[in-house]
């Protein structure tokens, strides 16, 4: 793939520096970068899925609807792949697939499929990387809205709005909808939910269904002014949006009660 030069940057021991505290620009458009890089795997990962899965859906179309997800997709053909004993295959996949298809892909030539499914898990691996080196860096970038929605969800915030500034003048309709697009997986689509209904708030006790609406927009308000906070580079603690986040959960637990 023509992208494969910029995995480098994730398997490199050096990791990117930071411009310090006197750029914050720099360690935005780091992030930014990276959420770009991060969508780039997940898009190749797509394609080599599909590769994979066009070659056995003829053989075992049930597989396709067995494991949905494309890296669990690989790692399963990887192991029916690589073993022989199918006693051991079957409690390894713990009853996942029937004995009738670990028998079809053990009598069957596995030719480029084997060289798809390393590169997906490769890729896989890269993209863990490179999430976990975002979230390192979000505490620092903007500790305040990392305290509020959590690390993973105020990049994606960060990099979908085009860093804190931008994030900070949009209304909170727009604030929403970020996030929100389709994804793939297993070759089909479906609506992904909002950066926002990501938030470790919202998912940690989910509010009832007559509230989420109202919560999802509360946080995504709150969301604008700690992205604001951190813009300005306050509370380097990121203690204010600590401190709303504990608001907002009280708000949460009122809600659960009225329910």
């Amino acid at each position: 793939h023509g992208g494969s030069s910029q995995y480098a940057l994730i398997e490199s021991d050096d990791k990117p520096k930071s411009g310090g505290v006197d750029d914050p620009e720099y360690d935005q458009q780091l992030i930014i970068d990276c959420n770009m890089l991060s969508i780039d795997i997940e898009n190749e990962i797509v394609l080599i899925h599909n590769f994979i899965r066009d070659k056995y859906q003829l053989k075992v179309p049930e597989l396709e609807s067995l494991v949905h997800h494309p890296i669990d997709y690989a790692r399963v053909i990887k192991k029916i792949g690589h073993e022989r004993d199918l006693t051991t295959l079957a409690a390894d996949l713990e009853g996942l697939l029937p004995s009738a298809i670990i028998t079809v892909f053990s009598c069957w030539r596995l030719g480029k499929a084997i060289e798809a499914w390393n590169r997906a898990l490769a890729l896989d691996s890269a993209k863990e990387k490179l999430v976990h080196f975002v979230k390192s860096r979000m505490g620092y970038i903007a500790p305040n809205l990392s305290a509020l929605v959590g690390n993973a969800v105020a990049a994606k915030l960060m990099a979908t709005a085009g860093g804190l500034s931008s994030l900070s003048k949009m209304c909170v309709s727009d604030v929403l909808l970020l996030g929100a697009k389709t994804e793939i997986s297993s070759g089909q689509f479906y609506g992904a939910g909002a950066c926002i209904e990501q938030s470790e708030i919202i998912q940690t006790k989910p509010p009832p269904p007559a509230f989420r609406s109202r919560a999802c927009k509360l946080l995504a308000l709150k969301s604008i002014v700690a992205a604001h906070v951190d813009s300005a580079r306050g509370y380097p603690t990121g203690i204010y949006g600590t401190s709303i986040r504990e608001e907002l959960r009280k708000k949460l637990e009122k809600c659960h009660n009225f329910a």
